[in-house]
């Protein structure tokens, strides 16, 4: 027998409902938008964040004060931060989306039968989006547009970390909508804590699909706990591996670029795997690299061989299987490409894994035999992202095999419908 729901309990509950049922209200409004209606629109919240960078700004101080006072770590604080730049960078995401197809009304494919019926398969928005998500402003916009121009309504529940700036931002979103009758299609949960995160989760029928954000305990979470479908973005434990064949200057220039270029995101690599070829003559002056940007470096035996006076730390299977989501790595050095790919089989998250070689055969059995959402050869793999991809920015990458997989953008927030069209026909 269960406990009955607290009066908390119940409060979330019905305040994600009300939210949902004016949510899909709206979503059957923004279905009948026409393009140029919703890229118009898209247009003016890109302008109206600008114009409110100075709110924006401030509020997302409080957030970032708060965050120095407990003692978050820096990885989050960089997440959490915005300033005059990444606020330009996400406004210009919003015109980079008003620029992109409207998926809406794609046909996928179609045909006409014997027998004189046509048939085609139709993109159609899914209806009520649920995003959960932490500490990272820009995602509260980039779910918004994305799901504003594929047809949607979206419900957001960010983490506590962000709540001045998450609600200062949709707070623009709704002015800005509110213009067209359409406030209700984009709503924020900043209020009811974890309770509110379930209550979403809980909503089905309500709720169409839950995409969830953030660190492997948060995605771990959802998926376990929601009654609601859930596309699963997943964590970043990413490889760079450096095959015998790899072009040392282009080694040493992808392997920094992918651990330092912004290292609290999920692509950034955790991981280095190194060809005992190259344990001699490139080892070292990666681990000198590294080191020399601040990494703090987690080696196996040969690793911290190959390390000399350089302090390497010893690598143990947890630091293998970490997204450190900083300035830390772990290294392995491994005998053959084929134990490489055993070594990303056991630890990989299924996110990006990238081989640096010149060797073409290596480069296929690399693409053919490793199994992430993104495969990459001789680049960073810091280009795993919607905005890289061209798609203008992205609700997340997903690494699940299930209806949607990598940079999801606006297709993938699109379902589809068959229409059916005869002149009588019936079946015999």
């Amino acid at each position: 027998m269960t406990d009955a729901p607290s009066p908390a309990e119940n409060a979330a509950t019905e305040q994600v409902a009300q939210l949902a049922r004016a949510a899909r209200g709206a979503a059957r409004k923004l279905a009948l938008l026409s393009r140029a209606d919703k890229d118009a629109l898209l247009l003016k919240l890109a302008d109206a964040l600008e114009a409110d960078a100075s709110a924006i700004l401030a509020a997302n101080e409080l957030d970032l004060v708060a965050g120095q006072e407990a003692a978050v770590p820096d990885s989050l604080l960089d997440r959490l931060a915005l300033d005059q730049d990444r606020l330009a960078g996400i406004a210009q995401a919003v015109r980079d989306v008003a620029a992109l197809p409207d998926p809406v009304g794609e046909v996928v494919r179609g045909s006409t039968l014997a027998n004189g019926l046509q048939i085609r398969q139709v993109r159609v928005p899914m209806g009520v989006v649920g995003m959960i998500y932490e500490a990272r402003p820009n995602v509260t916009i980039d779910a918004a547009a994305l799901a504003f121009k594929s047809g949607n309504a979206v419900l957001l529940r960010g983490g506590s970390a962000a709540a001045n700036s998450n609600r200062a931002l949709v707070e623009v979103v709704r002015r800005v909508l509110a213009e067209a009758g359409l406030a209700d299609a984009v709503a924020s949960l900043d209020e009811g804590g974890r309770l509110a995160a379930r209550a979403l989760m809980r909503a089905r029928g309500l709720v169409d699909v839950i995409i969830p954000r953030g660190g492997a305990d948060l995605i771990a979470a959802v998926v376990r706990d929601s009654l609601v479908p859930v596309i699963e973005t997943g964590s970043g434990n990413v490889h760079v591996y450096i095959d015998a064949a790899a072009d040392p200057v282009r080694a040493l220039e992808i392997v920094l670029n992918s651990k330092t270029q912004r290292p609290s995101v999920c692509n950034a690599a955790e991981t280095l795997l190194v060809h005992a070829a190259r344990a001699d003559d490139l080892l070292p002056e990666l681990l000198q690299a590294l080191s020399d940007a601040d990494v703090v470096l987690h080696g196996d035996a040969a690793t911290r061989a190959a390390a000399g006076s350089l302090v390497v730390r010893p690598a143990t299977d947890e630091h293998y299987a970490t997204e450190f989501h900083g300035l830390e790595m772990a290294v392995a050095v491994v005998d053959s490409i084929d134990a490489a790919i055993e070594h990303v089989r056991r630890y990989s998250t299924g996110h990006t894994e990238a081989i640096v070689t010149e060797d073409r055969a290596a480069a296929r059995r690399w693409t053919s035999e490793v199994d992430a959402a993104v495969v990459v050869v001789n680049a960073s793999t810091r280009f795993t992202d919607g905005g890289e991809f061209g798609f203008g920015a992205e609700i997340g990458i997903s690494t699940q095999k299930l209806h949607a997989r990598g940079p999801m953008a606006l297709p993938e927030l699109t379902t589809t419908t068959w229409i059916v069209e005869g002149d009588g026909q019936i079946r015999t």
